[in-house]
């Protein structure tokens, strides 16, 4: 993993010279704008949008953790006999069910990991620029139905966190406080462990938690995620580039690590050079993926060259559609029905 960091830089700088704008987050750019212009951009080109096509399907992403009784009525052939009331059904003789009414309101924490191997972008949109626009995004939809967003922050100026509140103000000072830090200071590679046992102590009631990161860290972090995800629901959003994955025939260039400053002459003419690089980085990807899936987390993967409005419109359809397959409903089924 060490060596797959040193060659990133490196790669950027190859990449920017052919690079074309990517059409993915006009806010999220190599230069980030002030948290009010990109909150605005963001408002405009990304949240008015998914506005128009998600038609209620974000609640998935943002269910309650709460639920009130509603009523009770007799069993029917598809209902969950989970929710069977028996003490009903044992004085009136016939099945009764209880339906519940979920409460809304859910916290949302960001775990922000402004490391500096977020600075690495080969087209016009960098890491640093995804995360900012997903933090923009996410916490607007939340934050303009009532609820509350938090955050905790790990970058140079240490670990900083920030309270959940609501509001299109808190949003902004969230935002503005990513954009103000520092990313991780030379010769100190990044330790996903100290945010996630930080936010472990910050967060003090049940939450729907966005761990934003690329997930390039020492190891070790894996058993603090499960630990998380087992109070809270927990989401990771993997920020990559596709420079990451596979490296292009540059000839002899000098590669830097983005956060321990090391540098180092390779020869990516080298057609056995490039195939190592490929098969480390898909042994690295396999590896990050059994290890979210271990600690029960969903994952979201934001590519620097995505559609940030359809990448997050795609992962909340998927959820929707596997909550309907656990609880025993067939989408496909159910849309036949309706047709029929």
């Amino acid at each position: 993993m060490f060596g797959l960091k040193r060659q990133r830089k490196a790669a950027r700088a190859a990449g920017e010279a052919a690079a074309t704008p990517s059409p993915s987050l006009p806010a999220a750019s190599a230069g980030l704008p002030n948290p009010e212009q990109l909150l605005q951009r963001l408002e405009w080109t990304v949240v008015r949008r998914l506005d128009g096509l998600l038609q209620g399907d974000y609640r998935t992403l943002f269910r309650g953790f709460g639920l009130d009784l509603a009523e009770l009525r007799e069993y029917q052939p598809q209902d969950d006999v989970r929710y069977i009331d028996w003490n009903v059904t044992a004085r009136l003789q016939t099945p009764y069910v209880r339906e519940f009414q979920e409460d809304r309101e859910v916290a949302g924490w960001f775990l922000l990991d402004l490391s500096g191997s977020l600075d690495f972008g080969s087209q016009a949109v960098r890491k640093r620029g995804m995360s900012a626009g997903f933090v923009g995004v996410l916490a607007r939809l939340l934050t303009r139905n009532g609820n509350r967003i938090g955050a905790v922050l790990y970058s140079a100026d240490g670990m900083q966190t920030i309270p959940a509140r609501s509001g299109r103000r808190h949003v902004l000072h969230v935002l503005d406080s990513m954009l103000k830090s520092k990313a991780a200071t030379a010769q100190r590679q990044t330790d996903l462990q100290e945010l996630l046992v930080q936010a472990q102590s910050a967060i003090k009631r049940r939450s729907v938690v966005f761990v934003v990161s690329d997930f390039i860290s020492q190891p070790g972090w894996t058993k603090a995620l499960a630990q998380l995800a087992q109070r809270h629901e927990v989401v990771a959003v993997r920020l990559y580039d596709p420079l990451e994955l596979e490296l292009p025939d540059l000839g002899m260039v000098m590669m830097q690590d983005s956060e321990t400053g090391e540098q180092l002459f390779v020869d990516t003419h080298d057609p056995g050079f490039r195939k190592r690089f490929m098969e480390a980085a898909a042994k690295r990807e396999a590896d990050l993926r059994e290890a979210l899936s271990n600690a029960g987390v969903d994952c979201l993967e934001l590519s620097t060259m995505d559609r940030l409005d359809a990448a997050l419109l795609h992962f909340i359809r998927q959820r929707k559609r596997r909550g309907q397959l656990a609880s025993g409903v067939n989408p496909l089924a159910r849309r036949a029905g309706r047709q029929g």
